[in-house]
């Protein structure tokens, strides 16, 4: 039986109990409908005029744009959410395969089409190099063996001490996590245009591929298992799935609500207040806001906010990202959902990314996310919706001027994408409009402008993150990206799990027996 699967039981023991959630990105949502099927009267807060987060929907002229993420994998973690309470997620939202998974295109013309077809799969590595496709297939396996042991096992586990860490370390080491991505997918296949399919999605969560621990190579076998899928009406969709879900059974949601102060007493959290004077009690409060923001921001009354804060600071954090969505008036129904456009450096250019040149590269590679493809409510009837985004370093790596330099990056980025992927694309423009790090600094107070927080190495995973309870206020949790498992929509909706956990036990103790 799924630990919160008897919600009557459940909501007898937590009657009463008044829980708040800041930031309704995914993760808090999610975190949300746990805490509400447990029986917490429930409120969830967000200083935007929509939910969503990263996953905040920009409308347009007709043209309907998910800010992001846009790639869904593991479905069962979202249906999950629902099945606490006896419902069906294809009850709220509809979601479809997404095939091939990405297009992998590269400046010099050759294309791979990233599938879940095994022999389509192979026919490509083969051509590129046969002895490769034997190394893929033992890839796969180490994949599986990472998927197993450091998504099922450890994805929902929250790692509150180190001995949880010391518990695990064997399987990480036997595993060698302490190789980077790249490295390990060095290891199996030696044709670099495959190792760029097999390690590049580290940086769909904020990761360097020759950085980021080797144990996020489990996304290629997440992926395979799971398949990649796309929410009908965008992730937009999904997120509004979700809050009615989260509002059917009982919970609260206020919006353009920004927390100002998280109460204490002691070293127990009391209460919210916002900077419009609502003011809020609760017996537990969850942040899914940022973790610098938390701490340093809404915790900067309290000695631990000051201290924790000042030494998240010194941690290193994920790339920042620009991103345009843009609409126009002609369709491409030839063209793929996904598509990674590589430029004519890899390593090097990441390394930029990463802060290493401390400005902003001259060159870029690409993703171009193309949902009209699969469907046409996202723009008006004969146009097409899309967005691309390029990673880029983030504020404390680049001292950069977004708002001299991001129009010229936009008509830079926008040449490339006629050149290489859209014919006609200035001659069909009817639609602009730009994210840069200065707008995830601002719109959603993220640390240096990072997009995905605490970047994923190995010193800083597992319980080297912030954790999913705070160490000295015991009643103050963190949800969403800078806490464990990390950023993306499998990681952050496992976060929610693994501190929903966390919350059923503490707050049993303080159940006494009748």
């Amino acid at each position: 039986m799924n630990e919160f699967s008897s919600s009557k039981r459940i909501t007898s023991i937590h009657e009463g109990k008044r829980a708040i959630v800041i930031g309704a990105g995914f993760g808090g949502i999610a975190l949300a409908i746990r805490l509400q099927s447990m029986g917490f009267q429930t409120s969830l807060v967000d200083n935007r005029d929509k939910p969503g987060g990263r996953a905040y929907v920009y409308e347009e002229k007709g043209y309907k744009f998910d800010g992001g993420p846009t790639v869904l994998t593991d479905p069962d973690c979202l249906e999950e959410l629902w099945a606490l309470s006896g419902r069906k997620m294809s009850d709220y939202v509809d979601i479809v395969p997404v095939s091939p998974f990405y297009r992998l295109q590269w400046e010099d013309g050759e294309v791979f089409d990233y599938d879940n077809d095994e022999a389509f799969l192979e026919e490509q590595i083969r051509k590129r190099n046969p002895d490769d496709v034997a190394g893929y297939h033992k890839f796969l396996a180490y994949s599986k063996e990472l998927y197993r042991e450091g998504y099922e096992k450890l994805g929902t586990t929250a790692f509150l001490k180190f001995s949880q860490m010391i518990s695990a370390a064997p399987q990480l080491i036997r595993l060698r996590a302490d190789k980077s991505v790249y490295s390990m997918v060095a290891k199996f296949v030696k044709d670099e245009k495959v190792r760029q399919l097999l390690s590049f999605q580290s940086l769909l969560v904020g990761g360097n591929p020759f950085r980021t621990s080797s144990i996020y190579a489990l996304i290629h076998a997440l992926e395979r298992k799971g398949g990649v899928w796309f929410a009908k009406g965008g992730t937009g969709a999904l997120v509004k799935g979700m809050i009615k879900l989260f509002e059917d059974l009982g919970g609260d949601v206020k919006l353009s609500c920004e927390i100002s102060d998280i109460h204490t007493d002691g070293d127990r959290v009391t209460g919210v207040s916002a900077k419009d004077g609502w003011t809020q009690d609760a017996d537990l409060i969850c942040s899914n806001a940022d973790v610098v923001h938390t701490y340093s921001q809404l915790l900067r009354k309290h000695n631990r906010g000051a201290s924790y804060g000042k030494a998240l600071k010194n941690k290193s954090y994920s790339m920042s990202l620009f991103v345009i969505y843009f609409g126009l008036k002609a369709k491409h129904p030839d063209m793929k959902h996904h598509i990674i456009l590589l430029g004519r450096r890899y390593k090097n250019l990441i390394a930029e990314i990463f802060g290493k040149g401390k400005k902003l590269p001259d060159d870029f590679s690409l993703y171009l996310h193309a949902p009209s493809v699969t469907d046409d409510s996202l723009a008006p009837e004969g146009c097409s919706a899309y967005y691309v985004l390029s990673p880029v370093p983030h504020l404390g790596h680049a001292d950069i001027d977004w708002d001299v330099v991001g129009p010229q990056y936009t008509d830079k980025i926008l040449d490339y994408l006629e050149a290489h992927s859209i014919p006609n694309l200035r001659r069909d423009l009817d639609v602009v409009k730009t994210l840069t790090p200065f707008g995830f600094r601002d719109e959603m107070n993220s640390h240096l402008g990072s997009a995905f927080s605490v970047e994923p190495v190995l010193t800083q995973s597992a319980w080297f993150r912030p954790h999913n309870r705070d160490d000295v206020i015991s009643n103050l949790y963190i949800v969403g990206a800078g806490t464990h498992p990390g950023a993306g929509v499998p990681g952050v909706v496992g976060a929610a799990k693994a501190t929903a956990g966390v919350i059923e036990v503490d707050f049993k103790r303080e159940v006494k027996p009748a």
